[in-house]
């Protein structure tokens, strides 16, 4: 997670939202990525997504089992459907979303009736993903007040 929170740094630094992801296998890291929405002018532009897609090319497939993706707040629905789709092993996030969340947040997508079953962790790091959460979006607000 720490490796993840070190993505999430480099987003905030270039005025992305602070989320950061790193994709493991037998405790090699095989992509890691940052939020990139706003450079990239992509909607897709998540940090998981950006990972997943890093981690498909580096692999050649598609499918990415047996991996652990560990990301620092908990995935939007976005970030969740391709997540399932890779046929991620193992979830790790640090932080919960109230916003955005579609695991126990906000949304939370039944995963149950899913065709693949994803373990998933919570919690790890969390008040370290969280601030760094709270530290960007206070910045941002002082910056539109002045």
């Amino acid at each position: 997670m720490k490796k993840a929170l070190a993505e999430a740094r480099k987003a905030g630094a270039k005025g992305e939202v602070p989320v950061g992801a790193v994709l493991i296998k037998d405790d090699y890291i095989i992509a890691r990525g940052h939020n990139q929405s706003i450079s990239r002018c992509d909607p897709a532009g998540h940090a998981e997504i950006i990972t997943l897609r890093k981690a498909g090319r580096k692999l050649m497939n598609y499918r990415l089992k047996g991996l652990t993706l560990y990301v620092t707040v908990e995935p939007c629905p976005m970030c969740l459907g391709a997540i399932l789709q890779a046929r991620i092993k193992r979830l790790v996030y640090g932080t919960n979303d109230k916003k955005q969340g579609a695991i126990v947040s906000r949304l939370a997508i039944p995963l149950k009736e899913s065709n693949h079953q994803l373990e998933i962790c919570s919690g790890i790091l969390s008040q370290a993903c969280s601030h760094l959460m709270s530290e960007f979006f206070q910045a941002r607000r002082r910056m539109k007040k002045v």
